[in-house]
């Protein structure tokens, strides 16, 4: 690396000095340095009318706690609530519905924007950015979006956001035919989150929306990237406010819901009346927006659980409030179990009927202890009236922690998708935020763990992991300090001396605890670890840890018993005999024995099953790309577009935000090992052929080899084409947007950007090249198909032509030889009955013939004894003149037959004139050598009767002119 490079390193992008830069000067150097920031932080601060245009804190020069919380208050003032802090999105918590902020145009925007960071500050930039990672398929493909903040900061709102956003970008990336599904994992999805909230969500001093439980919901992604399915992993909820609430806070919200929404008709099924109070639900009368009981049943209903199992739900949670008004009395024999109030009978009568249990054992199973020795018979002891106390809370507590449970697995049934349908995720993690109260204990130590993991995470993987990379890397790096918080980690966690460790080990021993004893034991252990210390003056045992958020003070007392968390079996036992179906099938599977165990069995303690699910989740987390969201709550009290500067900047020095704001302004936020880059950018190189050397530039290679040659090949391509070639740019400008590590490419967003455009822009001709190849292959093998059938169609028309030419042929032939044999034939016979007709001799007179036909000219036949030789005349002669001549002639053979229709068929007689029969088959054999009388109207193309006398005189007999000349020449 050149000294260009080195010096770069300390400045922000255009030469913006920050904290990150590398000095080497002595005391004086350094007082110097110090006023100068002052005098610039004053001069940044004049202008204070700019201050709310700063999208991103890196641009804030310089960068100092005070630069930071000027602008982020000028940003809140200004109604602005999203500002980039580098790698990480600040979101202050307006107190107040924003219209239009998150609407599903706002969505579509984002979405459809070529580059979200270069919009407004927002949410969705966020959610776009791990959409596109999982489109882009960049390693590692999973996503994670971190949440973080304290109680009260809007990590449940913001998670919401996220869930609808991813949910509309699959819906509108989705095809027609998937349409419905989409919507309908749309819907299922966004309706676990009203029950989740409804069973696992209280108000608290701090959050009128408070998560008591952390989630982690994988949104279930296929190879199209749509939405295919979610699942819901929960961590430790907390289940003692079931039964106990801290003061001037409320219990879960769906006890409330079912006070508020539930109709007449079911308070009366559930033993609600209107005026009935329930020691376990406090501030009943205060009213929330989260109580909104008709969303939740509807939720139900979508997700699958239908009227019948809400039912059960509803009654169960009815007889916890039942038993909550349960309490006892001392009774007056010591030996005898203690006594219900009077007050509380009705109460104990209506939560056993509402649980589907004998009054009598419930009864029994809360006053009476079960003990066993060995093979011995059981023994019973009368519990104490505390113990008594403490086995009604342990009973709602067991309840409601298996329905929690129950509910979450049915979720997850509901809203899963099969393995083989889906391949990538995108999580959203929402956990419980740091809490610090008057009086905490174990809940509120693993709340705080859980954040210190999360803390941890990022410092690991942002603050630490890459500033030591930038050092393996080969670049020259000045590290920022940073507030590392592995020591309280080291204090909770630790093996075998942290706070767990001794916390389980006090609890598997078979005693009674004893708080003052443990805190003994924890200052004989921890007394060295800084992150640990004592009020000496405090009459109640405690300790107080220093947490990256500030230092809290938890209680002693109890805190072994909850961590051990026993249910005692006779509780079990009664639970499996309920008749409720859903109250029964909660604890069928579970199994008491063990429960209370003697000796140093293991046993599995509230923070031992935290811890591992908690490491579980890390293990997520480390294998995905995270993306963090640091919600920063303005003021404690919930009040709108109200800025406090004091509890803003304890909750920006104790996330690292300013730290985070340093290494984003100077270091390089994209890392991409050599073969990664290559295979997403190696072809933008291919589109110019280079002869420069390797070193030109500024871009050096060193001895990388292959890889680092394509590499700088393609940095040289995209630099060359993004960058004016008629300004100068030195090494060190080239090097503020990338610089080449050993196995690594570093970039800038703005590089990245250049990279993405560049590829885009190569991807886009390469696509048109492939368009026009396709388009060309298309058109030529439309035009071979088109000469193809062309070719096809007139192959078929010559074939079907030449079958019926041939076939005509044959029938042209066919009646060729039989109209010449026909000829022949009549011609044969009309010369042989011409020859012979004058060799005919009348011997006889014919007849008398019949006086009708003798008046009408026609010959019969019929009546002549002997037969006839029958000889062919000239028609115009066979025909004899009258109004209506009927001929009836019969023909000895197929010759003569077809000689008369022959002639009749080549004259045209008058329509109506003349009625031409034949008697073949009726009348015998007649002649057509009858002598014809009176005129011929007959009409014979190209024959001598043209020329005849058509019109003759009726009267007249015999026959004259042309008539007469025909008949005497035959």
């Amino acid at each position: 690396m050149n000294s260009g490079e080195s010096q770069r390193i300390g400045n922000g992008h255009g030469g913006k000095v920050i904290g990150g830069v590398r000095k080497k000067s002595g005391h004086a150097h350094r007082k110097s340095l110090n006023d100068s920031l002052e005098g610039e932080v004053k001069a940044f601060l004049i202008d204070e009318g700019q201050l709310h245009t700063y999208d991103d804190l890196t641009k804030v020069n310089p960068v100092t706690p005070t630069t930071v919380l000027k602008c982020l208050q000028a940003r809140y003032r200004a109604k602005v609530f999203y500002t980039h802090a580098g790698c990480t999105l600040v979101a202050l918590n307006p107190f107040q519905p924003v219209p239009d902020l998150y609407s599903l145009d706002v969505m579509k925007e984002y979405h459809c924007a070529p580059q979200p960071q270069e919009s407004k500050p927002h949410i969705f930039i966020v959610a776009e950015e791990a959409y596109r990672n999982v489109q882009g398929q960049v390693e590692p493909v999973n996503q994670s979006l971190v949440v973080s903040g304290e109680s009260g900061a809007g990590k449940t709102w913001t998670s919401r956001c996220l869930m609808k956003y991813y949910a509309t970008v699959a819906a509108c990336s989705s095809l027609l035919k998937s349409q419905d599904t989409v919507e309908r994992i749309e819907k299922r999805v966004l309706d676990s989150n009203p029950i989740m909230e409804a069973f696992g969500n209280a108000c608290t001093l701090r959050n009128s929306n408070s998560s008591r439980f952390g989630k982690y919901i994988q949104l279930q992604l296929n190879r199209s990237q749509l939405l295919v399915g979610a699942s819901v992993q929960t961590y430790l909820l907390e289940k003692t406010r079931v039964a106990g609430q801290p003061a001037n806070e409320r219990n879960f919200h769906i006890f409330y819901q079912m006070m508020t929404g539930g109709s007449d008709e079911q308070r009366r099924e559930w033993k609600m009346s209107h005026d009935q109070r329930f020691d376990w639900l406090p501030n009943a009368e205060k009213t929330l927006e989260e109580d909104c009981f008709d969303e939740t049943v509807e939720a139900m209903l979508h997700l699958g659980i239908n009227a019948e199992k809400q039912g059960h739900i509803f009654r169960i949670l009815a007889g916890l409030l039942q038993l909550g008004n349960v309490t006892f009395c001392s009774a007056m024999d010591e030996s005898q179990p203690c006594d219900l109030e009077e007050k509380s009978k009705d109460f104990m009568q209506h939560c056993a009927s509402l649980l589907c249990v004998p009054v009598e054992e419930l009864q029994t199973c809360l006053r009476v202890r079960t003990l066993r020795a060995g093979k011995q018979s059981a023994l019973f002891k009368p519990c104490s009236l505390a113990d008594c106390s403490v086995r009604r809370d342990c009973l709602a507590k067991v309840i409601y922690a298996q329905l929690f449970e129950w509910l979450v697995t049915f979720i997850n049934d509901s809203i899963c998708a099969d393995n083989s349908t889906w391949c990538n995720f995108i999580g959203l993690l929402d956990v419980y935020g740091f809490e610090c109260f008057q009086f905490n204990n174990l809940e509120q130590l693993c709340i705080n763990y859980a954040n210190e993991k999360l803390q941890q995470h990022f410092v690991a993987h942002y603050l630490k992991a890459q500033q030591e990379e930038y050092v393996s890397e080969g670049l020259e790096w000045s590290f920022v300090k940073y507030q590392d918080n592995q020591g309280c980690l080291d204090l909770i966690e630790g093996i075998p001396t942290g706070v767990f460790s001794l916390l389980n080990e006090e609890c598997l021993l078979n005693r009674a605890s004893d708080a003052k004893q443990f805190r003994v034991r924890l200052e004989k252990e921890l007394s060295d670890n800084g992150s640990m210390s004592w009020d000496k003056f405090s009459k109640q045992p405690h300790f107080t840890v220093a947490h990256y958020a500030g230092k809290v003070s938890y209680q002693i007392e109890g805190m072994m018993e909850k961590n051990k968390d026993p249910v005692p079996p006779e509780l079990i036992y009664l639970l499996k005999k309920s008749e409720n179906p859903l109250l029964h099938q909660l604890f069928a599977d579970r199994d008491p024995v063990g429960q209370g165990t003697r000796g140093l069995k293991q046993v599995v303690t509230v923070v031992s099953k935290f811890k591992n699910s908690l490491e579980s989740l890390m293990k997520i987390l480390h294998s995905t790309t995270p993306h963090y969201t640091r919600c920063i709550k303005p003021n404690t009290d919930c009040r709108p577009l109200t800025f406090k500067k004091e509890e803003v900047i304890m909750q920006l020095e104790a996330c690292g935000i300013v730290e985070t704001i340093h290494i984003s302004a100077a270091g390089f936020p994209i890392r991409i090992p050599y073969t990664s880059f290559t295979q997403r950018y190696g072809l933008i190189s291919n589109l110019t052929l280079f002869s420069q050397g390797a070193g030109e530039k500024g871009l050096e290679v060193d001895n990388k080899g292959a890889l680092g040659l394509a590499v700088a090949d393609i940095l040289r391509v995209v630099l060359s084409h993004s960058l004016d070639p008629s300004r100068h740019i030195d090494n060190e400008a080239r090097s503020s947007l990338v610089h080449c590590g050993r196995t690594k490419v570093f970039l800038t967003n703005s590089m990245l950007e250049l990279l993405e455009e560049h590829r885009n822009r190569v991807c886009s001709q390469r696509a048109f090249s492939i368009q026009c190849c396709w388009h060309r292959y298309k058109q030529r093998r439309r035009h071979a198909m088109r000469r193809a059938v062309t070719l096809i169609q007139a192959v078929v028309r010559s074939w079907l032509v030449r079958r019926a030419v041939r076939r005509w042929h044959r029938a042209a032939i066919v009646l060729q030889r039989s109209w010449r044999k026909w000829r022949a034939l009549m011609d044969a016979l009309a010369e042989a009955e011409l020859d012979d007709a004058e060799d005919l001799q009348e011997e006889a007179m014919p007849p008398e013939l019949d006086p009708i036909l003798r008046a009408r000219g026609s010959v019969q036949l019929s009546s002549i004894q002997e037969p006839v030789m029958v000889r062919g005349w000239p028609m115009g002669l066979a025909l004899a003149s009258a109004p209506t001549i009927t001929v009836s002639m019969t023909a000895t053979g197929f010759q003569k037959m077809m000689s008369v229709m022959a002639c009749l068929n080549g004259h045209c007689f008058r329509s109506g004139e003349y009625k031409v029969e034949t008697n073949q088959f009726k009348q015998g054999v007649a002649s057509i050598r009858a002598q014809p009388r009176g005129s011929t109207k007959l009409h014979y193309q190209r024959s001598p009767l043209l020329y005849a006398d058509l019109h003759p005189d009726h009267k007249r007999d015999g026959v004259t002119g042309l008539n007469q000349i025909l008949l005497e020449s035959t």
